[in-house]
């Protein structure tokens, strides 16, 4: 690990400034990724800019939503009687990912700025293009089982390894930032990046931003949701494939649909068309099939990671029937039948 300057902000303004006078600045709060990155060399800041002592700890409502701060943990958000009353794919989603003392410890901006886990990202001694622009992706022709099947591109096939962040594309969520221009609010969709010919860039954040809150929807989706995760093992893992679904049915007829992948592409996501398929018809498996098959048209498998494709495919199905049956995947039986 490289030495570093440590600077604790007291304000948002202090941290935007601090960071800003830094070559190589990064905010730290939990630290549960970014640490790991250091002790790798991965990531090498001259300075970190602790904002652990920002007001941005509370889940408020706002204009009928849920406002959450970027400070709130994982844990904190997955148990709020609102989040889980209110948006339980997102408290399914956040209780999927990790165990108890990491939720304990990361925080929601944290999670959404986690880094890749892909295995050459962490190790020095292969190329990766997102560690080191134009050194080569060593995945490509490589181990790559966990990686990428929408959206890849030749310079980089590393997924996206976060369960909340898919759950929060579902959702529709904004993500309202501060930095040196101001504060702006970027929707969810538009926060994450595919990794085109700029894949050491995960996100579309400005230089200097930082992250004040994550904004909830007014709409209610208690009823009618799921969060799917299908991994190597029950617990502690990230995932192959993920769905979050989210229906609005009127009587048997679906009125709104929304699902998101995890474990697919270097973001998390949606395809618009395959959602625009199944409102206005009745929610059967055949219609469910249809939405799958779009989404899946355009994969692309790697050498290892063709079941990928067949995998998503069932998993949208059956993410779509749980959620029109009001029947949640539960926590405590992660098996799939």
């Amino acid at each position: 690990m490289n030495r570093f300057e440590y600077v604790r902000a007291g304000t948002v303004a202090e941290a935007v400034q601090a960071f800003a006078s830094g070559a190589e600045s990064r905010f730290i709060a939990g630290g549960t990724n970014l640490v790991d990155l250091m002790k790798y060399n991965v990531e090498r800041p001259d300075r970190l800019v602790d904002i652990t002592r920002l007001p941005l700890d509370s889940i408020e409502e706002h204009e009928g939503g849920l406002r959450i701060g970027a400070l709130v943990t994982n844990a904190t958000a997955a148990y709020d009687e609102r989040v889980q009353a209110r948006y339980p794919v997102l408290s399914s989603a956040i209780l999927a990912g990790a165990t108890g003392q990491l939720r304990n410890a990361a925080t929601m901006g944290g999670n959404l700025n986690q880094r890749t886990r892909c295995y050459y990202f962490y190790d020095e001694a292969t190329p990766c293009n997102k560690r080191q622009p134009g050194s080569g992706c060593a995945a490509i022709g490589g181990v790559n089982r966990i990686h990428a099947i929408l959206g890849a591109s030749e310079h980089c096939i590393a997924t996206h390894p976060s369960d909340m962040c898919v759950a929060l594309a579902a959702l529709q969520a904004t993500i309202r930032l501060a930095g040196p221009e101001g504060e702006r609010q970027l929707a969810i969709a538009d926060y994450h990046r595919l990794p085109g010919d700029a894949p050491q860039q995960d996100t579309n954040l400005k230089p200097g931003e930082i992250v004040l809150s994550v904004d909830l929807p007014a709409e209610d989706f208690s009823r009618h949701y799921t969060y799917l995760k299908l991994r190597d093992r029950l617990s502690y893992a990230f995932a192959l494939v993920s769905v979050a679904a989210i229906l609005e049915l009127d009587a048997d007829v679906i009125r709104t649909a929304r699902f998101a992948l995890g474990g697919v592409a270097h973001k998390p996501w949606r395809d618009a068309e395959a959602e625009a398929l199944l409102q206005g018809r009745a929610p059967t498996r055949e219609v469910f099939e249809e939405a799958a098959d779009h989404v899946v048209r355009h994969a692309q498998p790697q050498s290892q990671n063709a079941f990928k494709i067949e995998l998503a495919r069932r998993a949208i199905v059956r993410g779509l029937t749980q959620a029109a049956a009001g029947t949640p995947q539960p926590l405590s039986d992660k098996r799939i039948a």
